[in-house]
């Protein structure tokens, strides 16, 4: 599988939401990326993917459990530590217009983590650099005394991407970096991002809610609901074989581009709507939804197992009983 770059061991994120109540954003979560791969965080709008994003990068501080970078826990940085994580971690945002500052320059904005860490010893190099930068991501250094609102979604999204390479980071976090793209530009910022971890080894947690693409980005995926993650394996494993209801839903709402095959498939359409995160189902967070619930999953919350080779799954359809594992129970996709 490879060196492990990161680490997140039983991860819990919570907010205080006032008269008591807390909201389990994440809850227990537990995953590794191997250094050069893209891992692949999927799920529903609310799920807590994007929060596990923000608490690995240090935005969020940690409920509960650890995250280890590069053989560091990240809450536990002393502060002259925390410079040199800054470096080897980036992050792009969703929002490419909403993360870069309306009153500073592509020049400005690209050259900023390299003043703050001090990288270049004079502005000719720093300039040459961001040069460089803008040309890696398929801009101009024309546009290097321009403003974020002369651009549009997909170049504003490659500014992003050319900030979050400035200090040679090796690890980048894209929170949904393409879901505020247009469909023909989204291909295309997935493709740089691609052709940027072949040829600088990058290592990616990709977080998505959008299966289709993700597929063909990613070597791993887990798949998140409730704050909770439900499954986790390869990305080919993952669409050919699913074993979780909720996951099996997800795919079978992919659209297929044949007509033909699109209108005799039939759905997995989930009943009712996502249970609140401040007062989340007892047992199996997904047993609300779920068409193959049992009396078990109101009870107790499923363990996280590893049910076939790399394959783990949160469900009680694969719990192991005292004697033998029960037999994989799938829904059929048709």
């Amino acid at each position: 599988m490879g060196e492990k770059i990161l680490e997140v061991k039983n991860l819990k994120k919570h907010f205080s939401v006032g008269n008591g109540q807390i909201l389990q954003a994440v809850d227990d979560v537990s995953f590794s990326i191997n250094k050069g791969e893209t891992f692949g965080l999927v799920g529903e709008s609310g799920c807590g993917k994007s929060t596990i994003g923000r608490t690995i990068m240090g935005l969020y501080d940690k409920t509960a459990g650890d995250v280890i970078f590069a053989g560091e826990n990240v809450h536990e940085l002393k502060e002259k530590n925390k410079f040199s994580f800054h470096r080897k971690m980036q992050m792009i945002f969703q929002d490419p217009y909403a993360s870069l500052n309306p009153r500073s320059t592509v020049r400005e904005v690209i050259s900023e983590p390299m003043e703050i860490h001090k990288i270049f010893k004079n502005k000719r190099e720093q300039l040459e650099q961001v040069y460089e930068l803008l040309e890696e991501v398929g801009l101009s250094r024309d546009h290097i005394n321009r403003y974020p609102h002369e651009f549009s979604g997909g170049q504003r999204q490659r500014i992003g991407i050319a900030r979050a390479l400035a200090l040679d980071p090796e690890f980048i976090i894209a929170d949904e970096p393409i879901s505020a793209l247009d469909v023909s530009v989204q291909a295309q910022v997935v493709n740089l991002l691609k052709r940027l971890q072949a040829e600088k080894g990058l290592t990616f947690l990709f977080i998505a809610h959008d299966l289709a693409m993700v597929r063909q980005f990613s070597d791993r995926i887990g798949v998140m609901y409730l704050g909770n993650m439900v499954e986790l394996t390869s990305s080919d494993q993952l669409y050919d074989n699913a074993l979780h209801p909720y996951t099996q839903a997800l795919l079978s709402a992919i659209p297929i581009p044949d007509p033909d095959i699109e209108e005799s498939r039939e759905r997995i359409i989930l009943k009712g709507d996502l249970p609140s995160p401040i007062n989340p189902p007892s047992g199996c967070v997904f047993r609300t939804r779920c068409p193959m619930a049992m009396d078990i999953c109101a009870i107790e919350k499923p363990k996280w197992q590893e049910v076939e080779p790399s394959h783990f799954v949160a469900c009680h359809l694969y719990r192991e009983s005292s004697s033998e594992k029960e037999s994989p129970i799938k829904l059929t996709i048709s």
